[in-house]
């Protein structure tokens, strides 16, 4: 306490921010932590749920909680690119960075990707707080199986880690202004299943928040066939399921594990649902026809159902070299690729194989990675923006720095600009190694999107702008040409 009154009298001295540690919640005080040019509050209750019923308000509690470490992980089972587990259900938590925890400044409200595993402390907000002087609330929210299941009769099928976000979204109205957040003035941003909720939350358009930002969303992503897991078939999207589909994958799944109705399910350990074989990334896609979403993303999109509200989107220059890379460890020969090409695409193989010449890449694989980067990264990104634009101020982005962190197990030829390479730039850690010019003006552009509505560049609808973010090379770029979308048009 002496600490922080010491740097309270220092920081007021100086005419810097205010910072208290202890603020108080419409649920009870919390006391984070200081440092000396922002504060950070970690594992605040926002609701509480139990398993497959919406939230509701968490439980008050009386004096002052300690908010310096994180609260539990959702339940996930960790993969191949992620070692953490969890099986508390008692998981919805955020964190709070803030430069002040006075005055009104712009919120910028995260959800993190991927849909089966994560958390919001995972991502450290300092600098972005710090340098953008905005505050950041990262969020944790209920996925797979404990997010998106469903059964017959089972209200709110498919969409319970929606809810939850909502949830933080509305906690977030109701206690911002305590941390030096504006509530008027709120960004919602996310990447991949994290943008992908996101754009769900602009189609359901519940006045929550004013902005939004998404990073390689899913929303009108297909799958070609063999384009993800070896044996995947082909689909109309990883990001969305018909809510009658998710219930009848919901009674496989409750048969499978001796149970007739959800209250059987319910009252199983938390571990023996995990071990259902693939049971998180069942369940990572979201239900439409049910309360938030009415119809399929991509006719609200076309039909201009969604808030007019600015929007900053975009993806990265490599996205398909990250699914490559954990999904087809093994050797790729040009045989291979030409198998792939006509298992796809049967109708434009040999097309597309002219189009995307072995030769003019550095191995079978990078091949087949630039192909799947254009025809569904690219085209879908171009196609979302495009559709925004027709009702609100969209702002694109291509994220282009080739030599962000790659996985070191991935071939040399898969590095490069990969599926959230970007986040690390926003959210730098103590051992950032990356381009820090790049990553500071990314922190800029997005807390000036937050605060007025625009990065600083020209909007998507004029000439379909798109802004390369790249070291020494931000700028315009022609996205249209890099990605041959007139040849996949």
């Amino acid at each position: 306490m002496l600490l922080a009154a010491l740097l309270l009298v220092s920081a007021c001295g100086k005419g810097d921010a205010v910072l208290s540690n202890v603020v108080a919640t419409d649920t009870g005080q919390v006391r984070g932590e200081i440092r000396p040019s922002h504060a950070v509050f970690r594992g605040i209750p926002y609701a509480r749920a139990a398993r497959w019923e919406p939230p509701a308000r968490a439980a008050a509690w009386s004096g002052v909680r300690d908010a310096v470490r994180p609260g539990s992980s959702c339940p996930q089972v960790g993969s191949s690119y992620s070692a953490e587990k969890s099986t508390d259900e008692d998981c919805l938590f955020l964190n709070v960075t803030t430069p002040s925890t006075s005055g009104r400044k712009p919120v910028l409200v995260w959800v993190h990707g991927d849909g089966a595993v994560g958390a919001g402390h995972y991502f450290n907000a300092e600098r972005l707080a710090r340098q953008g002087d905005v505050v950041v609330v990262t969020i944790n929210y209920r996925m797979g199986v404990f997010g998106g299941f469903g059964l017959p009769g089972l209200e709110h099928s498919g969409e319970f880690g929606l809810l939850d976000q909502q949830a933080a979204l509305e906690w977030v109205q109701r206690n911002i202004s305590g941390f030096g957040g504006d509530p008027g003035n709120v960004t919602l941003f996310g990447v991949s299943f994290g943008a992908t909720a996101v754009s769900a939350h602009l189609i359901g358009q519940r006045p929550l928040f004013h902005k939004a930002i998404m990073h390689s969303s899913f929303t009108l992503v297909d799958v070609p066939k063999g384009a993800w897991f070896p044996d995947l078939d082909a689909l109309p999207s990883l990001a969305w399921r018909p809510v009658p589909e998710i219930q009848e994958i919901g009674t496989m799944v409750a048969t499978g594990l001796g149970c007739a109705d959800v209250e059987c399910l319910r009252r199983l350990p938390v571990e023996k649902l995990l071990e259902f074989p693939q049971i998180m990334n069942i369940f990572q896609s979201t239900g439409y026809g049910g309360s938030v979403l009415p119809k399929p993303p991509s006719e609200s999109l076309e039909a201009g159902e969604f808030m007019p509200v600015p929007i900053l989107a975009g993806a990265t220059r490599d996205e398909h070299n990250s699914f490559v890379g954990l999904f087809r460890p093994g050797p790729m020969s040009t045989e291979d690729y030409a198998r792939l090409l006509r298992e796809a695409f049967p109708e434009r193989a040999t097309e597309i194989e002219r189009e995307y010449p072995v030769s003019a890449y550095a191995s079978p694989k990078q091949a087949w990675a630039a192909v799947l980067t254009d025809r569904v990264w690219a085209t879908a990104t171009f196609r979302q923006n495009t559709l925004y634009a027709q009702k609100a101020p969209v702002y694109a982005f291509e994220f282009a720095d080739r030599a962000a962190s790659t996985n070191p197990e991935f071939p040399a030829e898969l590095h490069g600009a990969n599926h959230s390479s970007d986040i690390g730039y926003l959210f730098p850690d103590h051992d950032f190694a990356e381009d820090r010019g790049l990553s500071d003006h990314m922190i800029r552009a997005w807390a000036d999107f937050a605060r007025s509505g625009s990065p600083g560049w020209p909007r998507f609808s004029e000439g379909r702008y798109v802004q390369s973010l790249a070291p020494g090379a931000i700028g315009p770029v022609d996205y249209a040409a890099r990605h041959k979308l007139a040849f996949w048009s």
